[in-house]
């Protein structure tokens, strides 16, 4: 375990050890973050990665610097985070400061410019988040949010908005998701379980109709209306 501490020289293997040590402890320290700060960064999780990626790179690249302390100080601030984020969940004043509420860019139509200094952002990028979503017109627009994790929320005028099936009283079916009973050439029989399906069933269907074998298969899914889709291998 010498590895752990800091001395003048470490072996090639000792390297390698602090290497494998340090990436599945920050695989621990990931989950233990939660889905939360890997889907988005915001005010709390951009400081905490911050100091997590500053504290782990410095023994992984300076053998003069020992492993243990810098896991000791990740596990403390993770805790400290994990506690931020709960107590943010029970008390209104900490959610303002951790996840402050979305600015109003736009309303009606209209810029509101005093608020694009509070976004830290420019004419530019906000009509570059617009074209992202399509929208060429700022005219069309009946409100745009900045959210805390960076992102625009927007919200069109009803006239400009796209037609969908209530719009014209269309008849429309429940939504289902397609299910996965094929991947890279592997049956899954749990799935095929979900309707009242087995491996025979799917491997005689894709022979007699489709003169297809389950091996050129990359990916097949099935929806509830058994209607079967599959890619081949090209």
């Amino acid at each position: 375990m010498d590895f752990f501490a800091g001395q003048d020289s470490l072996t090639s293997i000792q390297w390698a050890l602090r290497a494998i040590v340090g990436f599945f402890f920050l695989l621990i320290i990931a989950k233990a973050m939660g889905q939360r700060s890997i889907s988005q960064l915001r005010f709390l999780d951009f400081v905490i990665a911050l100091l997590i990626g500053n504290i782990i790179a410095h023994p992984l690249s300076d053998e003069n610097l020992g492993l243990k302390g810098s896991m000791i100080t990740m596990s403390i601030l993770i805790i400290l985070y994990v506690a931020c984020v709960l107590l943010s969940l029970r008390w209104q004043l900490l959610r303002k400061i951790f996840d402050p509420p979305p600015i109003t860019l736009i309303e009606n139509g209209q810029i509101h410019y005093k608020n694009l200094h509070k976004a830290r952002i420019t004419v530019d990028i906000l009509l570059s988040e617009l074209r992202k979503e399509k929208t060429e017109s700022i005219q069309k627009v009946a409100l745009a949010l900045w959210e805390p994790g960076g992102t625009i929320s927007l919200f069109l005028n009803p006239e400009h908005q796209p037609i969908t099936p209530a719009d014209v009283v269309l008849p429309t079916k429940p939504f289902t998701l397609p299910r996965t009973i094929i991947k890279e050439r592997k049956i899954d029989q749990h799935e095929l379980k979900q309707f009242g399906k087995d491996k025979q069933w799917i491997i005689n269907t894709l022979k007699n109709t489709y003169n297809v074998n389950v091996n050129d298969v990359l990916l097949a899914t099935l929806d509830s209306d058994e209607n079967l889709t599959f890619f081949l291998y090209k």
